[in-house]
């Protein structure tokens, strides 16, 4: 989530649709990239070091660098890499680091691990600390879970209704399964429903454009 810092459009839902420079913890949408690489540019729009393939091990010495220099996008990206590794208390110390740091992403990859108990015990209270923070961080998965959180425990469907509202319209797609789900129980309104939907129809489209769908076209070929 959040935007593109080149053509300054939101950046899809969809993390196969961005990429990060390693070099600066920048993201930017596949439809810049294509530019970039159509262009002929093989250096960082923002650091200008060079984008050529790069090791594993030069990876982590770039991402190494800028955990060093405290960058909470960095230290989220081990804390994503250790989780990977299958190595959950190492992940939780880099994403804890993170979230202090005030990284939505980190908070959201926090509150899932104190929902499955990986590397720590099971939490319900820390997983719905964590999935605020990241909700209030605008992270609409989050906003998601909080409303699954709310409907599963029979705490208050109408608290649900409303995260998934949040949520949907910032294009969350099982917001809006959710929504009509409840619709059909008679949780949500028909106007309430409609609106909805024209919200998230509007903020996917807000995450289109001639560059990103001409990516798209060249990733299938």
């Amino acid at each position: 989530f959040g935007d593109c810092p080149i053509c300054s459009l939101p950046l899809s839902l969809f993390e196969k649709k961005s990429i990060m420079y390693e070099c600066c913890s920048k993201a930017i949408c596949n439809g810049c990239a294509y530019v970039i690489i159509m262009r002929g540019c093989n250096s960082c729009p923002f650091c200008r070091k060079s984008t050529s393939i790069l090791t594993d091990e030069e990876e982590y010495k770039r991402r190494m660098k800028r955990i060093e220099a405290n960058d909470p996008v960095a230290i989220r990206e081990e804390g994503f890499e250790q989780c990977e590794k299958g190595n959950y208390i190492g992940a939780l110390d880099y994403l804890t680091k993170a979230a202090e740091l005030g990284d939505a992403e980190a908070h959201y990859r926090l509150s899932l691990l104190y929902k499955n108990g990986e590397g720590v015990e099971k939490d319900i209270g820390k997983e719905i600390y964590h999935a605020e923070e990241a909700a209030i961080g605008g992270h609409p998965k989050a906003r998601h879970n909080l409303g699954i959180c709310e409907w599963n425990n029979k705490k208050s469907a109408e608290r649900a209704v409303k995260h998934w509202i949040i949520s949907a319209t910032q294009g969350h797609d099982d917001s809006i399964k959710m929504l009509m789900k409840v619709f059909r129980e008679g949780f949500v309104s028909k106007d309430d429903l409609a609106a909805a939907l024209r919200a998230h129809q509007a903020a996917v489209n807000t995450t289109k454009s001639p560059q990103r769908e001409a990516a798209e076209e060249y990733c299938r070929n």
